[in-house]
């Protein structure tokens, strides 16, 4: 999508911090971090959110998954723990309508996620 802000990282029309990177994925660090770690996972294919993954490739979310679980290991939180989100639609906080899952860990969690 033209003018999608992570169509346009993936593209390398913008610059990122890339932490992962296959054919189905790209995984680059938050510009607005919140905790020390927090690396946003996306889908190279534009999907607007989970709400939109009826219309995915199955083997594109899994991708999405497995890298969230990689980039967990390459930011040393695998075993500590770390948290994966994703939010959808706008009362959801979803700044970009581009999937993504935000890794986040480096840090205890608050339990109250809302």
């Amino acid at each position: 999508m033209a003018d999608c802000l992570f169509c346009k990282i993936i593209h390398g029309e913008i610059p990122s911090n890339k932490v992962y990177e296959d054919d189905k994925v790209y995984a680059f660090r938050d510009i607005n971090p919140q905790a020390p770690v927090h690396v946003l996972v996306i889908p190279k294919e534009h999907i607007t959110s989970v709400g939109a993954a009826e219309e995915a490739d199955e083997a594109t979310l899994a991708a999405c998954l497995k890298a969230c679980a990689k980039v967990a290991k390459l930011e040393n939180v695998a075993e500590t723990g770390f948290r994966v989100v994703s939010n959808c639609g706008d009362d959801a906080c979803q700044s970009v309508h581009h999937l993504h899952f935000h890794v986040l860990g480096g840090k205890k969690m608050a339990e109250n996620m809302a």
